[in-house]
């Protein structure tokens, strides 16, 4: 399997894909344009079969609460960028947004600012998580269901799960990626 460069304009919406990036790559920046497009419904091929969609049913996980919190806000503010952008009141030149809003009719522009700017406003209701976070509600909200106990928690001490995540990682890397897996011992801190 090779690497390739991501274009969030043109990653297909409707399938299931594995990201993976280092820090500083620019992940915020992906998810958040991802984000904008899922609002629209956005297709780059038109086989693509999406539609529009609003924040709640939208989930994004991530590790920390910190960067649950992060995440959130980087995507409101791109959405309300999106919509100034769609209105013509850009503050500066953005090739994502100008190679986006292209792809739409200028007659259909305002009701993708009107959509862009609503998702923003209603964002303190997106599902944003932390990986444990977004476990906890699923127990929580099918307890019948799961055949769990309302009060069940959590545990968020993470060794145990990095280390199963790194096992994870290198099996990955073998049988995909096919490069040698490289272990690590992983601390507590």
């Amino acid at each position: 399997m090779s690497t390739k460069i991501l274009n969030p304009l043109s990653l297909p919406l409707n399938d299931t894909r594995l990201i993976e990036a280092s820090a500083g790559t620019g992940k915020t920046y992906t998810i958040a344009a991802l984000y904008v497009r899922l609002i629209l419904g956005h297709r780059f091929e038109q086989t693509e079969s999406t539609r529009p969609l609003l924040p709640p049913e939208i989930l994004v996980v991530t590790f920390t609460d910190a960067a649950t919190k992060e995440l959130r806000e980087r995507i409101r503010d791109r959405l309300s960028q999106a919509a100034r952008y769609f209105r013509e009141q850009a503050d500066a030149e953005d090739d994502f947004l100008e190679q986006l809003r292209a792809s739409y009719s200028l007659s259909s522009w305002s009701g993708c600012a009107r959509r862009l700017e609503l998702a923003a406003n209603w964002m303190d209701e997106a599902a944003v998580y932390t990986i444990h976070g977004w476990c906890n509600r699923m127990l929580q909200q099918y307890a019948f269901d799961s055949g769990s106990l309302f009060d069940l928690e959590v545990n968020t001490h993470d060794t145990e799960l990095l280390q199963f995540f790194r096992k994870i990682q290198c099996e990955y890397q073998t049988l995909y990626l096919q490069k040698p897996a490289q272990s690590a011992d992983l601390q507590s801190e």
